[in-house]
């Protein structure tokens, strides 16, 4: 598959296909980079940025709308996932990041089985009432490929990035029940823990000795 070159945008989140993601752009290269996308119409790729670099694949987005624009350049936009791509090398040419990538998509296309789509749902469901749940965009159950409306609502920047490079639907959503099975009960319990424990008079917690 030949390669294409597109703007990178390193930031601390993972994006799927056809999942929202509204964004404030702020340095002067990303108002660069953002400005010709919206007037090209063009995508650019959002790659998980970590201590260490980027990772080696994403999702391009596409302004879908400009919010709000301010008088010294910055704005807000709603951007919509695209196409999920891996990178091949990188390019400084410009002010902001490119890199060479190749697109990529689902291999493997198995029905779903409906026990498992459900299950997947009612884990979403349970996630959705924890606390520290991603706020995200409602997600459409219409989807194909729902394992990425539901992955919406995970904290878990590493899994995502994995669930994200996944190219079977069935196979995604049977990582994200088997990811939940341990993270939610993980979750009540520290949310429990933390309703449960008694604070002094100075909101810090006390111990009974």
């Amino acid at each position: 598959m030949p390669s294409r070159l597109i703007p990178l945008f390193p930031l601390n989140v993972v994006v799927f296909p056809r999942t929202q993601l509204p964004l404030h752009i702020f340095e002067d290269r990303y108002k660069e980079m953002v400005g010709e996308a919206i007037r090209d119409g063009s995508e650019f790729g959002i790659v998980l940025a970590k201590d260490d670099g980027i990772v080696n694949a994403g999702c391009t987005v596409a302004v879908e709308k400009v919010l709000q624009m301010y008088p010294d350049g910055r704005m807000d936009i709603l951007a919509q996932g695209k196409r999920r791509f891996e990178i091949q090398s990188l390019n400084e040419d410009k002010s902001f990041l490119q890199g060479e990538v190749t697109f990529f998509d689902d291999e493997e296309f198995a029905p779903v089985p409906g026990e498992v789509r459900q299950l997947a749902l009612d884990n979403y469901q349970e996630l959705s009432r924890l606390s520290n749940a991603r706020e995200h965009a409602s997600p459409d159950l219409s989807d194909p490929q729902l394992s990425f409306q539901l992955a919406q609502a995970v904290p878990d920047l590493d899994f995502l990035n994995g669930l994200l490079r996944q190219r079977s639907e069935n196979g995604r959503l049977k990582q994200l029940n088997t990811f939940l099975a341990e993270y939610i009960p993980r979750q009540r319990t520290i949310e429990r823990m933390r309703q449960l424990a008694p604070t002094n008079g100075f909101g810090g917690k006390h111990v009974e000795l």
